[in-house]
Order: structure tokens, then sequence, then C-alpha cells
């Protein structure tokens, strides 16, 4: 006789096996509902009871008419026991892609503004996908891939769906070591899947360079700028560091640079100073002759504005407001410089010219010479690519492992000037 899942069978030997409306044994667990769907209780390793269902029994069975084909009841069934083996906890599978990664980015909530901006046009761009409402249980690769595919579709930028990838992988790793899957559907090579269309970054020639400056210091607008570009070219400073010197950090006597902060500014926070980049970033910096004579002639026209942000005033470079300039307040320069300049030069500048590109230059200089002076590189590695170069001065550590040199060797080189 056909049972319900939860009817006492009044009358019923107990010893007689629980069968579904086809005369089938019913395992432990399993039972049959009145409107013929299959359902299999159990309890999860958190002492909870769950419940699945199925239209069918075993893979064999055909769906019943009006109801939604799915798997069998035994195939999950299958699928669960492996879970509970595995310490797999069930009832975190089911949660979507948006929660994961909400939860993965309150777990690591000590970030900076820019971060919390980068993180929230991320969650946006998942609500407005299918993916973000799937079970972090039911993402393939072949998904993940297929998102990939889906942003390029909407015109984003490699390095932006790169950036968004590398933090989808880092939640769905957590996922994996809170036991609520076993593998990281985004680990795969993102250009494998969509063209990588950056554009190789060169550094400026050194006649470029000389040409650039040349036409800077004759130049009836952008002449002003000339001492900034000289600084930047000379001490391979990004621009939130540049922004933020202050008197304080110039050592005219010493010729050095103390490099222990930068400055920004954010759209709801406003101008605010942080420390460097990154750990190696607190650093001094040697000047040369050119930088020394740029920084004398900045200070004796230097009057202070009064402004003082988070404990740091007397800053050295204001827009006319008395304001500390900031990165955006270099992007209408370098965009009008670029224009005029390639309209008078045969050898233009690259297309992305930003205070970004002046610090290839002393890059590729800094490691050209320190490759040189360790006596560990043969004399063709003293022509550095510009990976190599960006392989020392963005991942330092690695130069163990390039030169043999250990990177101690290699700041202490830089911060005496003995590169």
């Amino acid at each position: 006789a056909y049972l319900g899942p939860f009817q006492s069978g009044k009358g019923l030997n107990m010893s007689e096996k629980r069968r579904d409306n086809k005369n089938r044994i019913l395992h432990k667990g399993e039972s049959q509902r009145k409107d013929g769907r299959y359902c299999y209780k159990y309890v999860d390793n958190c002492g909870k009871p769950q419940f699945i269902y199925s239209c069918k029994l075993v893979p064999t069975d055909r769906a019943p008419k009006g109801m939604r084909d799915d798997i069998s009841l035994r195939e999950k069934e299958k699928g669960i026991q492996r879970d509970l083996e595995d310490g797999i906890d069930a009832s975190g599978r089911k949660m979507t892609v948006c929660e994961l990664y909400e939860k993965y980015t309150r777990v690591r909530g000590n970030v900076k503004p820019k971060t919390v901006d980068a993180r929230n046009s991320l969650l946006r761009k998942l609500k407005g996908d299918k993916l973000g409402n799937a079970q972090i249980s039911a993402v393939k690769p072949s998904d993940a891939k297929e998102w990939a595919v889906r942003m390029r579709g909407k015109g984003i930028a490699y390095t932006s769906i790169s950036c968004d990838k590398r933090s989808l992988s880092a939640a769905f790793h957590m996922a994996v070591q809170d036991d609520l899957i076993r593998k990281n559907p985004f680990d795969f090579k993102l250009s494998t899947v969509i063209e990588d269309d950056r554009e190789a970054k060169a550094p400026l020639t050194p006649e470029l360079e000389k040409s650039l400056m040349g036409f800077i210091q004759g130049d009836s607008i952008y002449r002003k700028h000339y001492d900034e570009f000289i600084i930047l070219l000379g001490t391979g400073l990004r621009i939130s560091e540049f922004c933020g010197l202050t008197a304080g950090d110039i050592d005219l006597e010493g010729r050095r640079i103390t490099i222990d902060h930068q400055l920004l500014k954010h759209t709801g926070k406003g101008y605010y100073v942080d420390k460097p980049k990154t750990q190696s970033g607190t650093r001094e910096i040697p000047m040369g002759k050119p930088v020394y004579e740029a920084f004398r002639r900045v200070l004796e026209n230097h009057k202070d504005t009064g402004i003082v942000i988070d404990g740091y005033g007397n800053f050295l470079f204001c827009t006319r407001r008395g304001y500390p300039k900031t990165a955006i307040s270099f992007e209408d320069t370098f965009h009008g410089l670029k224009e005029k300049y390639n309209r008078y030069h045969e050898e233009k500048l690259p297309e992305k010219f930003t205070p970004h590109t002046l610090r290839h230059p002393y890059v590729k200089h800094k490691t050209k010479s320190f490759l040189r002076n360790s006596r560990v590189f043969k004399a063709d590695f003293c022509a550095p690519s510009h990976s190599l170069c960006t392989e020392v001065f963005h991942f330092p550590d690695n130069i163990n492992l390039i030169s043999g040199v250990n990177i101690h060797t290699f700041n202490q080189c830089v911060s005496h000037g003995g590169i």
C-alpha cells in the first residue's frame, strides 16, 4: 500500500517496506507526496532537518506531465551524502553570488575609499547580471567564463574585468575554505576566454623625453609646469605622493626627499592623507642635480596657503585657490600637453599620457643600473625590457628570483644613491 511521507498507516505492519505509487521500495528518509513528488529528509551537519524534492525517483523515470524535468531524487541523495561526508555546508551552498561577495567584503572591511568604490561597482554589476542571483553551488567554470564574455560584450575594459574576476575568485576561495563548495569556478586564466587587448606600456625614449622637456620649457602655456615635470621624471613618484609633498619633506642641504604619505581626494570624503600605497613605499629618494634645482626654484616661490589636511600642511603644489593639487588636477594638463605636442612633432607622445607615464623612464634607469651593478647578470641584461622593469619596480620582492640579490640590497642602493 502507498503511504505519503507523514501518514501514520494505521493497521500497517511496521516491518513492511515503504513503497511509492509504482510499488517500488523507498529507502530510509524517502517518501512520496500526494502530488506525486518524491521527498528526501536528512539531518545536516548542524543537526537541522533538511528536505529535498524531485519529480523522479531514479534517472530512468520520466517527468510526470505538467512537472518540470529535474535530476532524480536518488542522484540528489548521492550528492548530499558526499557533502555530509566532506563536511560541506548544504545550507551555505544556497547562498547567491551577490550574498557571497557581500559576506567577503564584510570580513575584509579595513580598506581604502577607492577600494570601497570598486567593490560597490562590482556588486552593482552582479545585481544586473544573472550570475549574481545564481546559487554558488550551481556556478560552474563555464558560467564564470560566460560572465566574462558578457562583461566584455557590454564594453567593459579587459583590465576592469580582470580586477573583478580576481575579486570574485577571492570570494569563492573563501567559500571553499568555509566548506560551502569544493572548487573555485573562477580559477582560470582570463586571457584564454577573452582577448587581452591591453597595450604594452613603453617608457619615453631619452630622445622623446628631451624633446618634451624642451617643448614644455619653451611653451607659453605649459612652462609653468616645467619644474613639476622635472621632479616627476627624476624621482619616479606616484602622483598622489607628489601632490602630498610638503616643505618639510624636502631636504635641500642633504639633497633628499622623504616619502611617508600620499594625498588623495574622494568624492564623499574630500581631501585626506594616507600612508604610501605599499609597505615599501615609505622611503627617501636622493635628488639629482635637475631635481635639486627644480625644488630650489619651487621653494623660493612657495607661499604657505594655510591649508592643513589630517595634520599635514604647507603643501608645495597648490591650485590658484590655494588648495593642494590632486591627481585629477593634472588630467587636463597632460591631455592638453599631449594634443599640442603631437601637433608639432613627428614622434608622438603615447595615446595614454598620464603622470604614471613619467614613472617609466625612472624605473628603467634604476633597474638598468641595478642589474649592471649586481654582477650576477650578463651584459645583455643591462638593457632590461619593460616587463622586467615592472617586475622589479612594482613587485620588488621578485628581485630575489630575478637577480639572486636580496631586495634589501636593492632598496639600500636606491635610498643611498647607489643606483
